[in-house]
């Protein structure tokens, strides 16, 4: 079962590597709400997903913190060649938490890619969403967290 809805955001602790930059949990609290989103290199879903986190990354990032966290699902996963290629070929120039020894996705207790944890800027967890499908409800719900009107 993952995180329940105003649970904490867990510390960014764990990751073999940082892609594109470095977070600590204190750097993203008390600033702006924060999308955290799980995927895999041999997820399709993902890659398929990756324009909509990326065009919602670019029209948010005034307002929103965004950090990928690269979630193994097999031994073939855990290249950090293959993770930087794919990374690349799909546009994903926010920070990217290599997690290959599951740490941070057992913090999450996540089980799935791509996964979408939107946390507002007290840290506490306001939607969870996984599959896919559904970019419609993800911004309905950063649009609640920002204070945006629709």
């Amino acid at each position: 079962m993952a995180l329940k809805l105003r649970s904490q955001m867990p510390e960014l602790d764990g990751a073999t590597t940082w892609l594109n930059g470095e977070f600590k949990k204190s750097d993203l609290i008390g600033d702006k709400p924060t999308l955290i989103h799980f995927w895999s290199v041999s997820c399709g879903l993902c890659k398929e997903a990756m324009p909509n986190v990326n065009e919602f990354r670019d029209k948010y990032k005034d307002q929103l913190n965004v950090i990928a966290v690269h979630m193994p699902r097999s031994e073939k996963d855990l290249d950090l060649e293959d993770i930087k290629k794919v990374a690349e070929e799909h546009g994903i120039t926010q920070p990217i938490f290599v997690d290959n020894q599951h740490k941070l996705t057992d913090a999450f207790e996540n089980e799935y890619v791509p996964a979408y944890y939107v946390f507002d800027e007290e840290g506490q967890l306001r939607h969870f969403q996984a599959g896919g499908g559904g970019m419609k409800m993800l911004t309905k719900r950063v649009n609640r967290v920002l204070g945006i009107k629709e």
